[in-house]
């Protein structure tokens, strides 16, 4: 499926259009250019990255805080903050030069987004939702990122086809629900991500 920028720009970010743009831009461009995003990634950053992290910003609620961690480039935490004006994002990633690229995209791009350098285990704060794209598999993950889950809180992991699979392998927590959200939104392929629900 073929996603254009535009539909993407008016159903998605339309508080935020002119952002969003100037972040693919800086994907495409810097985000090569240091290595973060593959050289041949430059015609694909709508369709392969932005649209990949959408889905899951539809499934975060109102005003809450919102943790990503291994961001990387920013997918999906940019594009949620992009897409979602209402929460508060905090991007956890681990390597100084992609910390840097995050703080340069941040002030070039004027969102309100904090960034963290440290891995998911070190960080001492507790968020509403953990997002995480293409980190670790679920049995791995999850233990990552327990502390950063506040009560009632949720992780939301995109995952690919093998999303079942992950949750099979997981012995689950005590206290959670989990579920497999598979969303069919307009304009953009099928995505698959684990929800693991604190209850308490």
């Amino acid at each position: 499926m073929t996603v254009s920028r535009e539909t993407l720009l008016s159903e998605y970010f339309s508080e935020r259009g002119a952002q969003t743009e100037r972040y693919a831009e800086l994907l495409a461009t810097w985000g090569i250019e240091r290595g973060l995003i593959g050289p041949r990634e430059a015609d694909r950053i709508w369709e392969r990255h932005i649209a990949n992290c959408i889905p899951v910003s539809t499934l975060i609620p109102e005003g809450v805080t919102v943790a990503d961690i291994g961001s990387g480039a920013g997918l999906p935490g940019l594009v949620i903050a992009l897409a979602r004006p209402d929460l508060r994002v905090t991007l956890i990633e681990p390597l100084q030069r992609r910390v840097d690229f995050l703080n340069e995209v941040i002030k070039e791009v004027d969102i309100p987004v904090t960034v963290i350098r440290g891995k998911a285990e070190s960080v001492k704060s507790a968020f509403a939702v953990v997002t995480a794209r293409a980190v670790k598999p679920l049995p791995v993950l999850l233990p990552m990122v327990w502390q950063l889950i506040a009560s009632k809180g949720a992780l939301l992991a995109i995952k690919g086809e093998s999303a079942q699979a992950e949750i099979d392998e997981t012995t689950p927590k005590a206290n959670t629900t989990t579920t497999l959200h598979t969303l069919n939104l307009p304009t953009l392929e099928t995505a698959r991500i684990i929800e693991v629900r604190k209850t308490v």
